[in-house]
């Protein structure tokens, strides 16, 4: 008898829990709670529909903006370029880039003791080779591979191994406006000695060492950039983060002495954050390496491998005739959104986007516009602040052309985003919602 107390106490105590993980479970998936809808109404995210075994069951061009249910109240964050598009596909592909790390490897800081770059996984590096030679958009011939913790790092260390290490002074660092909006900040948030912002590079006189940045296909207007100095005394960085045949016609491969490239935007996966620099010259492959090393001590080995493996997807994938491959379906999904957004501007009246010149794509065969990760949107009929205008009339939020060295009346909308909240900014701009104001 002194036992039944105790069995039901037991049972009542399950009972209750099953109750209360029931009922987190419902929370949880009907989105009550104030955190839940304020983040609805904030950050934007959607959900891709699946099919029963997982796999999305969207098309490659699905923006169809005439069936999205419009939602008044919802904010559409569109300031970065978080590249969340490319969700689609690897949902598609399902496990072809699933990989297990044991737990005893990775354990070394070394990679590859005899390489120079010594953090370099020698799967990564190689598969960077190949992806390079398939899409045919760099020479990696006779270069050293630096890898670092995305495009960012990389451009710290070559501001580092570029700079003199002298008592010269900073010396400083440009790019022709519009320039990329966190170059500024990236090149002087350490308040270095070696290297300071310099400015517009159009506009930039001085008779002294420098080095010019040069972003091609440009963020933000997409175009594709050459150097604009052109002094005896400066060096150049290219970054190359959107030379990739989804954005702009592939018309010869890259052959410069520094070139930053990132898995972020070239497969989609700004998480792994990982990146990698082509480079000429192996003094400065030598210190750029030595910033890395000083700055993080190598680069993640479980990112690296990763990296590898979606990198061989996405080379295997260009050569199977039986499907599409990785740039097939990202080439088709920009391709629909710059229609559908050319169409929404045409309609509208109150804005414009650039026209880029068609241009023969070496890795396509085939000629066409380009068609950026970023729109360089700019309003018309005397709106000045085009970021304040989409913001409070149409509840999108955009980054201001004041932020890339350019005028208010631009702003920075990314396209690259979930087809979710990319419908709904072509519906908000297009001229029936702009019927009533």
């Amino acid at each position: 008898m002194e036992q039944i107390p105790k069995i039901l106490s037991w049972r009542n105590m399950l009972v209750l829990s099953l109750a209360l993980n029931f009922s987190l479970v419902l929370r949880i998936l009907n989105g009550d709670g104030e955190e839940r809808d304020s983040w609805d109404r904030t950050a934007s995210v959607s959900i891709w529909p699946t099919t029963a075994s997982g796999s999305s069951s969207l098309s490659s061009a699905s923006c169809n903006y005439s069936k999205i249910e419009e939602d008044d109240d919802r904010i559409i964050n569109l300031q970065l370029g978080d590249p969340t598009v490319y969700e689609r596909y690897w949902q598609e592909m399902g496990d072809v880039t699933t990989m297990v790390i044991p737990g005893w490897q990775s354990l070394s800081y070394l990679s590859d003791k005899n390489n120079l770059c010594w953090f370099l996984e020698p799967e990564l590096g190689k598969e960077i080779i190949r992806v390079h030679k398939v899409v045919g958009n760099a020479v990696t011939q006779d270069r050293f591979i630096v890898v670092g913790t995305g495009s960012t790092q990389l451009y710290q260390a070559a501001l580092y191994a570029l700079s003199p290490h002298d008592d010269s002074g900073p010396i400083n660092v440009v790019s022709a406006a519009p320039y990329y909006s966190s170059y500024p900040l990236i090149t002087d948030c350490l308040k270095s000695g070696l290297y300071r912002w310099g400015g517009d590079a159009m506009a930039y006189k001085e008779e002294i060492p420098y080095i010019e940045l040069v972003t091609s296909p440009n963020n933000p207007d997409g175009f594709l950039r050459q150097p604009v100095v052109n002094r005896s005394k400066g060096v150049l960085i290219h970054d190359l983060a959107y030379y990739w045949p989804q954005y702009t016609p592939i018309i010869s491969a890259a052959d410069h002495d520094v070139m930053l490239f990132t898995v972020s935007k070239s497969t989609g996966h700004a998480g792994m954050r990982i990146g990698w620099a082509l480079v000429k010259d192996r003094e400065t492959a030598e210190k750029m390496t030595d910033y890395i090393e000083l700055n993080t001590i190598g680069v993640s080995k479980d990112s690296q491998l990763r990296a590898a493996k979606v990198l061989k997807v996405v080379s295997d994938s260009c050569g199977n005739e039986t499907a599409k491959s990785f740039f097939d379906h990202s080439y088709d999904v920009m391709s629909e959104r710059w229609k559908l957004l050319k169409q929404a501007v045409k309609s509208s009246k109150r804005f414009t986007v650039p026209d880029f010149a068609s241009q023969r794509c070496n890795f396509f065969g085939k000629v066409f516009e380009a068609q950026p990760a970023f729109a360089w949107f700019k309003c018309e009929e005397g709106i000045l602040d085009c970021e304040r205008f989409l913001r409070e009339e149409k509840k999108i939020l955009t980054k201001s052309g004041k932020h890339f060295g350019d005028e208010q009346s631009y702003v920075r909308i990314s396209m690259l985003d979930r087809d979710t909240n990319f419908n709904i900014f072509i519906h908000r701009i297009s001229s029936s919602f702009n019927s009533t104001i």
